[in-house]
Parts: C-alpha cells; structure tokens; sequence
C-alpha cells in the first residue's frame, strides 16, 4: 500500500495518484482509498469504518462487519475511518472536494414542478424548514409561482423562528442552489386505473427528466438532485445515466457522482408501514422498509430479533396497496407521500439525521435508512434475518435488471 499526501487528504492505493501527490510514511486523517471500478456499476465515494466495506457493491453495505483485520490499514481505518474514491469516474477529485466543503449556514432549495405532489412538498418545507434560507419555484405555470410566492410568504412562524423566503426561480438559475427537488410528472393514470400506477409513469418522465439531467451536467451542479416524481428508484438512475452522456450521446461519466443523487419515495411507505402494523396491534418500532418505493417494495416487522416473514410479507402487501385505497376514495393519494417522503425526509437529511432514501448501490439505487457523510451517504448497518436478507437480494437484483432505456 501506497500513501501519499494531496492537500488535505491522504491518499492509499496502489495507483491513480493525482500528479500533484506526495509520499508520506503512513496514513494520517482524512484518509481516501484509491479504487478504479467501472463507474457503471460501482459508487464514486463512501464512507468506510472497516477494511471489509471497501467494494461494498450489495445487500452486504447495509450489514454490520468485522474489524477488518490486524494489519495497520485496518486498526487506522478503524480508529479513524475513511472513504473509498472511486478513480473510474473522470470528475472523483471536484466530488471529494464538493462532500468535504463545510455546508452551508442556511441551504437554498429549488423546487420544480407544483402540481399536487410539489404544492404538498413546498408547504411542508416553508413551514418546518428552518435550516432553508429559500426555497426557489419552477413551473411552467408562472401565474401558479406567484401564486404560490404570495401566499407562501404571508405564512406566520410558530415558534418566532425566521422561515425560508419562497420565490420564483428563472429557468436559466435552476441549478444556483444546494437542493434540487424535482416534483414534476407526467402521465399520472386516472382514477380507477389498475396496475402499478408508479410504473405507469415511468416513461413520460424519463424523457421529462432527460432535460433538467442534461441541465444539472452543463451547470456544472455540486448539489445533491433529489428525485421526488414516480418511479423514484429508477428515474434516479435515469438522471445518473442522462447527466453523465456527451453530445453525442456516449457514456463518459463526466456529469453527477451517483451520490450526488437520491431518491425520495420510501419515507411514506415507512408511515404507511408503521399505520398498517398498527391496525394489527404490532409493535412499531422494529420495523423496516426497504427497496423500491412500489412493486418490489420490503417491509419487516423486524430486521432480526422477532423477524417475522409471513407477518413481514402481509405488511408489505397492505403497504404497497395502500395509495389504492385513497383511489378508490376518490383522491389522488398526494397528501403523505409529499410530507413524509419528501419534506420530512429531506429535512433529516439536512440535519444529518438518519432518514429513508434511495442510495446508489451496484448499478441501482435502492431504498435503506441512511444517513448523509462529508464522504457521501452510508446506509445504516444492522444484523438481519437471514430470509430478509434474501428478500433484499432479490429487489435489488431486480432494480439491478431494470432496462432503462
């Protein structure tokens, strides 16, 4: 093992050095791992508190391991910590500088799309969203953006605590922000439609998105793209594939770091979760919900002790099927999903608070408890039931198989 010093940070790896590095005798903090891994299937930085995590690239990032050894890497690593940078990606060393920058005082947010879903979202932050400074609208209705402006600023805090200004973004500003929450949708089926309505959207809305990725690329955007519009899971790998094409159309990873994106879709399945187990009498507490946020979609009574299959299995059913009772009602199930997943789940992140969200994870991103790093987001590590272990191996070998396009 290598160790060299490049600004603040020291580097371990056999190879892949920036020319500007300089050897050093041993590790010292912040320590990076050098791997080169094909950056269509791998992540570009993460966090590592042992030596068995590096290459992570399965169900086995979101379980507990050993100290990784007893060499002098792996008692440092597990002293001190580390994260792993992936040198396969052209741009590794602007994302490592960009997680490590000290965050903002106040974060700015802009939001796109106010439909439903986004109306819903923009409330919810306005309203608890004291670490925001503003929040920043973008709808091709501009009549509803001053609508929304007007209103939204007329809105008295509770607590005397200063609220985020909401104003109307220019579409040339889009990406001038820290946040980028994309509510937009298209092809939303109508009441009384059956299926998977998640999925009925996908399409419509990976072409929809092909733009704002193209938009973020060219921006150069540091920010975190936080995709809020169904099917999240897979139109977060969309907006990393779009944003990291050329002009003519060719791969060449020089757009998003894959952490630079994360879905948010799987905070209203933990609620819903958490109601549905209620109903029955069962404890709340233990569970768990993982994957993606629809069909495929994981529910655990427990991750390990009291682990439950069958109970899990008729959790997750009457989870999945849930917004089809509001449906059926009449409604469009809008209300929870853009509170739970979206406001409040991002507001936890912001504050570094464990949180649901779809991460990247073997070429997919998948759906875990996590907690955002200065070396990007870490998936929440606990022992699991060996058939829930199975189960997660199984929707994300098929968010892995998805064809997008």
């Amino acid at each position: 093992m290598v160790y060299k010093r490049f600004g603040p940070y020291c580097l371990a790896g056999s190879g892949d050095f920036p020319g500007r590095a300089r050897p050093v005798e041993g590790p010292f903090a912040p320590l990076i791992l050098l791997q080169n891994r094909d950056p269509l299937t791998s992540r570009c930085l993460y966090p590592v508190d042992s030596l068995e995590q590096v290459g992570q690239e399965s169900i086995a990032a979101l379980l507990p391991t050993g100290d990784g050894g007893g060499s002098s890497l792996a008692r440092f690593i597990r002293a001190n910590g580390a994260g792993v940078l992936n040198t396969g990606f052209p741009r590794c060393w602007s994302y490592l500088d960009r997680f490590q920058a000290p965050p903002p005082e106040k974060f700015r947010v802009t939001l796109v799309g106010l439909g439903d879903v986004g109306g819903t979202v923009l409330t919810g932050l306005k309203l608890l969203g004291t670490e925001l400074s503003e929040i920043r609208i973008y709808d091709p209705n501009q009549a509803l953006c001053q609508r929304y402006a007007l209103e939204l600023n007329q809105v008295l805090s509770l607590e005397d605590k200063p609220l985020p200004q909401v104003a109307v973004c220019p579409q040339g500003e889009l990406f001038d922000c820290d946040l980028f929450l994309f509510t937009a949708s298209r092809g939303v089926p109508p009441l009384g439609a059956g299926g998977d309505v998640r999925m009925a959207q996908y399409e419509a809305n990976r072409q929809m998105l092909k733009t704002y990725a193209r938009m973020a690329r060219n921006a150069g955007f540091s920010g975190l793209f936080c995709q809020i519009s169904d099917p999240v899971d897979h139109l977060c790998r969309s907006v990393f594939l779009e944003s990291n094409r050329d002009e003519t159309g060719k791969l060449d990873f020089r757009g998003l770091a894959p952490e630079q994106i994360q879905g948010f879709g799987l905070g209203v399945m933990a609620a819903r979760a958490a109601y549905a187990a209620g109903e029955e009498g069962l404890p709340t507490a233990p569970l768990r919900v993982y994957g993606p946020h629809g069909a495929g979609l994981v529910v655990a009574n427990a991750p390990l002790a009291g682990y439950d299959g069958e109970i899990s299995r008729r959790l997750t059913a009457r989870t999945r099927e849930m917004n089809l009772e509001v449906r059926a009602l009449g409604f469009k199930p809008y209300i929870a999903p853009g509170l739970s997943s979206a406001a409040v789940s991002i507001l936890r992140l912001i504050r570094g608070l464990p949180h649901y969200g779809a991460v990247p994870l073997g070429g997919a991103y998948f759906g875990c408890l996590n907690t955002m790093t200065p070396l990007g987001p870490a998936a929440v590590r606990e022992a699991l039931a060996p058939g829930l272990q199975q189960r997660l191996d199984t929707a994300l070998r098929e968010l892995q198989g998805f064809a997008h396009g």
